[in-house]
């Protein structure tokens, strides 16, 4: 047994699967993965990493299997879901979700497919030592069948434990919940993951601290900005055959910022990054100002609209980054709670998310980002070319660029 201080949850109690699963290099690795990837460079003190989440993810399975009638604590079922727990992040490659949808568009991976990574080597081996099927594992990590929805659902530990320590690193108190409450209230009904009865304010503020907490510091536009710019290099070396997509998922954010220095094609990506050069919004643009076909549009058709915007503004085709988010969306709303002995959707039962799903359409930004030289007429260039609505949609950093009533979005939230 190994007891871990956590910044979170105090003291970390590691046993059993869970302690020899530690020192394992696939666990190690985590350690050298932010949390938050590029968002330290808007909160100096969010340098938390997935190891440390991982813990607490852990941490917080232990004490829900606790309190649940239904999981004896001590059976393979339990230790299966505590393995789980820990190891949930082993696929994310470096800087977290902000390379995801590159991998996934190479290997048809996201971070949570691990079946590949479980299968042999150091982890493998503690799982069989233990006599748990890493296959199994994998799947729990997916959140397949009822005890997977504790790891991956719409109220899954990770995400109580990620709120949490999101917001304690970075200082920003809109994340702060009842996680304790929440572990302790967890309970089966038919097969599902639900809160008990009189529970539905518990699981709103899920959804508060989650809509909080997504444009003060997950969206924030210099983090966003940051964001774009490592995925265009992450582009260039996949494209330069430096790096393949696998090879890729399994690096650090160490070996890929070397990776980005070392190559010619990429070094200025790097630079930046490293010195908080980052490029500037030329447009900011909210969700009923956008065409719908820009919302929609595929990987090939934003790089498409990239050049076009570029050729019209004459500035390199590196030069102009599109960033289009997905629709807005909040999973955590089909939570089911149990009302007057009655499982109910979240959604269903309370007013509070209609109000939340609102307030995300609104909190909705397509951004494209260029370097500050080059901002205006990008900006101009780019309402062209995408068919923006000017009066209501646009906001350009650079002085004597279009301003509208979007000028409140443009002071940072955190440095």
């Amino acid at each position: 047994m190994t007891t871990i201080k956590d910044s979170v949850h105090d003291h970390v109690t590691v046993e059993g699967v869970a302690r020899d699963l530690l020192d394992t290099p696939p666990m190690q690795r985590l350690r050298r993965v932010k949390q938050l990837g590029t968002v330290p460079l808007v909160y100096p003190s969010a340098n938390h990493t997935r190891f440390e989440h991982s813990l607490g993810v852990y941490h917080l399975a232990c004490e829900a299997i606790a309190h649940m009638e239904a999981v004896d604590d001590r059976s393979r079922q339990a230790r299966r879901v505590k393995a789980a727990a820990l190891l949930h992040d082993v696929g994310h490659g470096p800087f977290s979700h902000n390379l995801e949808a590159l991998i996934h568009r190479r290997t048809g991976k996201y971070h949570d497919d691990v079946d590949g990574l479980l299968a042999d080597g150091a982890v493998a081996d503690v799982l069989r030592s233990h006599d748990l099927s890493p296959a199994t594992i994998a799947d729990l990590v997916a959140g397949e069948g009822r005890l997977g929805q504790l790891i991956s659902g719409e109220l899954d530990v990770d995400r109580m434990d990620y709120l949490v320590r999101d917001a304690h690193h970075t200082g920003v108190p809109y994340g702060t919940i009842d996680h304790g409450r929440l572990v302790r209230e967890l309970t089966f009904v038919d097969g599902d993951l639900v809160l008990s009865d009189n529970n539905v304010q518990t699981a709103e503020s899920l959804l508060v601290a989650r809509a909080l907490m997504n444009p003060t510091v997950y969206s924030q536009h210099a983090a966003r900005i940051s964001k774009t710019m490592l995925r265009r290099g992450a582009e260039r070396l996949l494209r330069d055959d430096v790096v393949d997509a696998e090879r890729l998922r399994r690096m650090d954010d160490h070996d890929f910022t070397v990776a980005l220095r070392r190559h010619d094609a990429t070094a200025e990506d790097a630079r930046r990054y490293d010195h908080r050069d980052l490029y500037k919004r030329a447009v900011w643009a909210e969700l009923q100002g956008t065409p719908d076909d820009v919302i929609d549009a595929g990987h090939d058709e934003v790089r498409e609209l990239e050049a076009d915007v570029a050729e019209r503004a004459d500035v390199p085709d590196r030069a102009v980054i599109l960033d289009v988010p997905e629709r807005p969306s909040m999973t955590e709303s089909s939570s089911r709670v149990v009302v007057n002995g009655e499982v109910r959707r979240l959604a269903g039962q309370s007013s509070l998310v209609r109000a939340l799903e609102r307030a995300g359409n609104a909190q909705w930004r397509m951004g494209v980002y260029t370097p500050a030289e080059h901002a205006d007429d990008v900006g101009r260039a780019a309402a062209a070319v995408l068919g923006l609505d000017v009066d209501g949609a646009l906001v350009s950093e650079v002085p004597g660029g279009v301003h509208t009533t979007l000028d409140e979005f443009a002071d940072d939230a955190g440095e």
